[in-house]
């Protein structure tokens, strides 16, 4: 994927990015108090909502996760098969 990109999979550096993001919600975890299942679903939604949408990576660009997506979608529409939305949740 180039400098944009997070690498193939079993790699070093994509294994060091999933370990990092992995210690983020790790850190929300010992942090927080959960009053129960729903609640720490909602919670870890909610993060990964934040991560994707809002916070800028500086493996991609300083681009948010979304953005990095979308831009590597309009550079290479024929690897994709839906449109990558700026919205949370599942495509419907």
């Amino acid at each position: 994927m180039g400098s944009t990109g997070s690498g193939p999979p079993r790699r070093p550096q994509t294994h060091g990015r999933v370990k990092r993001f992995n210690g983020r919600i790790e850190e929300v975890l010992q942090t927080h108090h959960f009053d129960s299942t729903a609640d720490l679903d909602t919670t870890l939604h909610r993060y990964v909502e934040l991560y994707n949408h809002h916070i800028p990576q500086k493996a991609l660009g300083h681009l948010t996760p979304i953005q990095a997506l979308k831009n590597w979608q309009l550079s290479h529409p024929h690897l994709f098969h839906k449109k990558v939305y700026n919205h949370a949740g599942h495509d419907r």
